[in-house]
């Protein structure tokens, strides 16, 4: 299953060039050419499936188990003191391009300058009526 204008299912089939880092039968890694710190990679199933809330368990599972092992990879051969996962579901949620993909983003705790990534909240207590009031609605 693919997308003719996905730009990912592009790079699957070879019509567009990436620096692939890892590839198995349902996944592949490749470099971020926007990177937001030194070695970021992008991992996106072989098969088009537009997010979070639509991609077949088969194709998570795939590509959880690829970020973890890229994640090892940053970590063992760049040196990374962390790594963030990130996927964006939705326009309202960042994601710009509808292929499922995971952002595996080395962080470094010895270069602010080059790690420029910054959590978008800032963490405060919740009111607790309402947290409880939306895992009422989550129960339900």
């Amino acid at each position: 299953m693919t997308d003719p204008d996905c730009i990912f299912c592009k790079i699957v089939a070879g019509e567009i060039p990436s620096t692939q880092v890892d590839a198995d039968e349902h996944t592949i890694a490749f470099m971020d050419i926007a990177p937001a710190t030194r070695g970021h990679v992008l991992v996106i199933p072989r098969r088009h499936q537009p997010d979070l809330l639509a991609v077949d368990d088969e194709d998570l599972t795939a590509s959880t188990l690829m970020a973890k092992r890229v994640a090892l990879r940053v970590v063992d051969k760049l040196g990374a003191d962390g790594v963030n996962l990130l996927n964006c579901c939705g326009s309202a949620a960042w994601q710009t391009v509808f292929h499922y993909h995971v952002h595996v983003i080395p962080r470094y705790l010895d270069d602010p300058a080059r790690d420029a990534l910054k959590l978008p909240w800032i963490p405060t207590p919740g009111d607790p009526a309402e947290i409880a009031a939306a895992a009422t609605q989550l129960n339900g």
